[in-house]
């Protein structure tokens, strides 16, 4: 057992720093599977060094779906590790071998999460979760089904099941983007419309999205040129400015 603090500390820079100077990279298995069960930030950082040996050296992880999907919680929008989780994440569901059930289980956990999530987050899990229904057109399902539920208490989806083969996700419908559609943040309402026409076949660079921050898109509207805003073309009479009105005739704002 390992302080959480030295757990970080160690994990950052495990699969720069440590891993491909090993002539047996393989030992490490057991440190990076006990680390990647115990749960928040240490598993995130964990994602980096399992990533390694999945794909260079073999490693099996039965459960390793699974442990992912439990990792998406609302916390998962604002930890600072936020970029290296999207990013490995997006490499784990780019195969198109993956089932439909599963890849639909994150699309709508990810969904779920985003009606709490801020504006700088949605506006890159949004072309995240578009470029996953376009590597799985078996899920384009969640967003062509007609007559989706009224409201959550009728959606299929089992947000508490931790199984993603469990979940029903296959048998809902993506509502939390068509709400956010109405988000207060423009760029977000515009994102999430979206879905409202026909995928492009080429996918979204989200590359450049993962560390957007909330100073950023404040500073982007901070240095957007002002526009001529239209006035009222008429004068306005009275109080509150109706013709005919009586408050026109007693009252004036000269």
């Amino acid at each position: 057992q390992l302080p959480t603090g030295l757990y970080k500390k160690i994990l950052v820079i495990f699969h720069d720093s440590v891993l491909p100077y090993m002539n047996e990279p393989t030992l490490m298995m057991d440190f990076l599977t006990v680390a990647y069960g115990i749960g928040g930030a240490i598993s995130l950082l964990a994602l980096n060094g399992l990533f390694i040996l999945i794909h260079q050296h073999n490693l099996e992880y039965p459960d390793f779906y699974k442990k992912l999907y439990s990792l998406l919680d609302p916390s998962i929008y604002h930890v600072k590790y936020r970029a290296r989780f999207f990013h490995l994440t997006d490499l784990f569901l780019s195969s198109s071998h993956l089932p439909a059930y599963l890849v639909a289980a994150f699309v709508k956990r990810l969904s779920r999460l985003a009606l709490t999530a801020p504006p700088e987050s949605l506006l890159m899990i949004i072309p995240f979760i578009c470029n996953l229904l376009r590597r799985h057109p078996a899920c384009k399902v969640l967003v062509h089904r007609p007559g989706g539920p009224a409201d959550m208490s009728e959606d299929p989806y089992i947000m508490e099941e931790e199984e993603p083969s469990e979940s029903r996700a296959l048998e809902s419908s993506l509502w939390e983007i068509q709400s956010l559609q109405n988000h207060y943040h423009p760029d977000v309402a515009k994102a999430a419309a979206v879905l409202n026409q026909s995928l492009s076949e080429m996918e979204d660079d989200i590359s450049g999205l993962l560390e957007l921050s909330g100073y950023e898109l404040f500073d982007k509207e901070v240095k957007k040129k002002a526009t001529d805003v239209p006035l009222e073309f008429e004068r306005v009479r009275g109080l509150f400015g109706k013709k005919n009105d009586i408050f026109a005739e007693h009252f004036s704002l000269d």
